[in-house]
């Protein structure tokens, strides 16, 4: 008997007890290794066209894409075999959380792998950067002579923002709600106006949102070639604006081609970008309310609007523009950055300490759920003040009893705890990612901006380095690495990001 603590076969009892648990957590991998395996696959597939148009133009990097290619496809095609039936059951929560961060991590992965041996030559760090701020959407670079690069990079960069859109579209539907991540389970299907007889299922859910995608994506793309642009950049910049990405094809982003029809097509298209998905859905299938009707539309274009109004009133009467041009550049840069999208129609860094100030705290508002868009989001908003409004009104009257209503539905306790909490951890990620990158050794404004840019997945900062005539080329690799991850976390909505990291998961 042992009298000064646990004997041997207590200890052995215990580490396998807590062995079994970890299996439990995660009981069958297979799932998630079919879904990865269909990633992937589809991954190799999108890299064809950027081999063909630069076999075309005589550029060497078709066979950084060619052997790209291969080798995902080939790790795609054997996963799909070695678990060649669709999972048969639903993915279990835990199975969920580790199955949305693999895809996004492990195909930013593999995207990086042809902008590495691309003729830029992209350390590990910067070709990771690049094809994470691309599938994320973010739109931070570290490219450097985008004008006379090939155009099979032009054209992969603007097919991950393309296919990193839909799929936080289809993410934000059909998965997020269901596993409650930071107050989405407002959103549920069942819940929503999506179940009232217009498409019953999520899957075709999801099929209709990629048809209203793609067909936007066509439309923009002819709008951009009518207003000047050659074919192949009306096509880049269409997956990338609707994409609410902002790659470019030049340095000079939007502001380049010095053309008010461009600038005023990607203002729209921005904007498009930003609304429900699901809520054009609707409209085509007999809704015609469905968009008016929405709050967080309403939200939406009420702060757009706010936005604009005091940007074209400041460049103004601090005489840096005059008219039209004040109007145009104030609701472009307004819309870019509370839309995620980063184009840059001129260098609002130069406008002075107040636009600074305002842009910095509109790049984390974010558009609708449902959208394309990254940052807070603005049914979150819309959530806090309603919570805020009801708890005033019962402090005015503390036997009244009030709701806090969401689209005239009533917001449950879980779902306004949960934004709450979001709103938290996101400010709280903020800050650490900042003070993490000031220890690296960046400037106050550039640290602060960049922690921002990348969880608000906006593209561009503020100050000198990384504003929008710089970028993020000359940071540290550390802090690369750092605001690669920064992007995942604000692109996943946090907490299916976060919660890997707790024991709690790998428990059964």
């Amino acid at each position: 008997m042992s009298l000064g603590g646990e004997g041997p076969s207590t200890v052995t009892a215990g580490t396998a007890k807590s062995a079994r648990r970890v299996r439990g957590a995660i009981s069958d991998l297979g799932p998630i290794a079919f879904v990865l395996g269909i990633v992937m696959s589809v991954l190799a597939l999108a890299m064809i066209p950027s081999i063909l148009v630069d076999l075309v133009a005589g550029r060497p990097d078709w066979e950084a894409f060619l052997v790209s290619a291969g080798g995902t496809g080939f790790i795609g095609i054997t996963l799909l075999l070695m678990h060649r039936k669709a999972p048969s059951r639903p993915l279990s929560a835990r199975e969920a959380f580790l199955m949305i961060t693999l895809v996004w991590t492990v195909t930013a992965v593999f995207a990086s792998v042809p902008l590495a041996f691309s003729e830029f030559g992209l350390s590990p760090a910067d070709a990771f950067f690049e094809s994470m701020s691309g599938l994320t959407t973010t739109g931070s670079t570290v490219l450097v002579g985008l004008d006379l690069a090939p155009p099979g990079l032009l054209l992969w960069r603007a097919l991950l923002q393309w296919l990193g859109g839909i799929g936080i579209i289809v993410m934000g539907i059909a998965i997020l709600p269901v596993l409650s991540v930071g107050g989405m389970q407002l959103f549920r299907i069942e819940r929503s106006d999506l179940s009232e007889k217009v498409l019953p299922r999520a899957g075709q859910v999801a099929s209709a949102i990629s048809g209203v995608y793609l067909g936007l994506t066509l439309f923009c793309a002819v709008l951009y070639w009518s207003a000047g642009m050659t074919a192949f950049e009306a096509a880049a910049h269409a997956m990338t604006t609707i994409a609410t990405g902002g790659y470019s094809t030049s340095d000079a982003s939007i502001g380049g081609f010095g053309n008010p029809a461009i600038e005023w097509t990607a203002i729209l298209f921005m904007i498009l970008g930003g609304i429900p998905f699901g809520l054009y859905v609707q409209t085509l299938r007999g809704h015609p309310g469905a968009l008016a009707g929405d709050v967080q539309v309403r939200w939406f274009l009420g702060i757009l609007s706010g936005g604009a109004l005091l940007l074209t009133a400041w460049v103004l009467l601090d005489g840096r523009m005059e008219g039209a041009a004040a109007l145009r550049h104030a609701l472009f840069t307004t819309v870019a950055v509370v839309t995620g999208t980063g184009y840059a129609s001129t260098d609002y860094g130069q406008w002075g300490p107040f636009a600074v100030a305002l842009l910095f705290f509109l790049m984390c508002v974010g558009g609708c759920t449902g959208s394309t868009t990254g940052g807070i989001k603005v049914f979150r908003f819309t959530v806090l003040y309603a919570v805020a409004r009801v708890q005033m009104q019962r402090l005015l009257q503390p036997s009244g009893v009030f709701r806090a209503l969401y689209n005239d539905r009533p917001v449950s306790d879980a779902a306004a705890i949960s934004v709450l909490a979001f709103i938290f951890v996101f400010g709280l990620s903020f800050a650490v990612l900042a003070t993490l990158l000031s220890l690296i050794g960046l400037d106050y404004l550039t640290a602060m901006s960049a922690s921002l840019t990348a969880l608000a997945n906006v593209g561009p900062g503020l100050g000198e380095i990384i504003g929008p005539a710089g970028n993020f080329a000359t940071l540290p690799d550390s802090a690369k690495w750092l605001l690669a991850f920064g992007m995942l976390l604000g692109r996943l909505e946090l907490f299916t990001v976060l919660v890997l990291f707790t024991p709690a998961f790998w428990r059964a």
